[in-house]
């Protein structure tokens, strides 16, 4: 998800990596820091890869900025990412909405219409926290409080974007 969120950015406009980081950080929150042991190597596999090209200006103090942007090659990685996401791009939330932020660059809107139905394919089967004899088990059947509300805030999020997913999905193809 590090370099489908570098290469996201990118494709907005050029930025040095602090600006960068700042943005990866914000999109995915606490849950998962964006490390300079992580970014700085992603983004040195993407120079590599022709992907990305940095230059160097001159900073606000002494320092210079390397200011990084999206090569042709890149906006073509990106575009092929977003048409065909990995399996668990589509069934992690947190990996969904990092390729939902990003969605909008597809320019076909019957391509992003495929990737909300995938999504609306993952939730429609059912599925659980915990299962029972092969089965998931429902809130109304969990032994606890506890497993009763995640397994109530699961089914109440999962509602909420059932119906967004719908309503996406009809707008984008009328």
């Amino acid at each position: 998800m590090l370099e489908l969120s570098i290469l996201g950015f990118l494709y907005e406009e050029p930025l040095h990596g602090y600006e960068l980081k700042a943005r990866i950080q914000a999109l995915s929150g606490h849950i998962r820091p964006v490390s300079d042991g992580a970014l700085y190597p992603a983004i040195a596999r993407l120079v590599k890869a022709a992907l990305l090209e940095q230059r160097t200006e001159p900073g606000s103090g002494a320092a210079h900025r390397r200011i990084l942007s999206l090569t042709e090659a890149g906006r073509t990685e990106l575009l092929a990412r977003l048409r065909n996401p990995k399996d668990t791009e589509i069934t992690d939330g947190q990996r969904f909405f990092t390729l939902l932020a990003f969605l909008r660059h597809l320019p076909d809107r019957a391509e992003q219409a495929a990737v909300l139905r995938r999504r609306q394919s993952f939730l429609d089967t059912p599925s659980s926290f915990f299962y029972r004899e092969g089965e998931p088990v429902r809130a109304e059947e969990a032994p606890d409080v506890f497993r009763q509300g995640m397994l109530r805030i699961a089914r109440a999020t999962g509602a909420e974007e059932r119906a967004w997913l719908d309503e996406a999905i009809r707008s984008l193809e009328s």
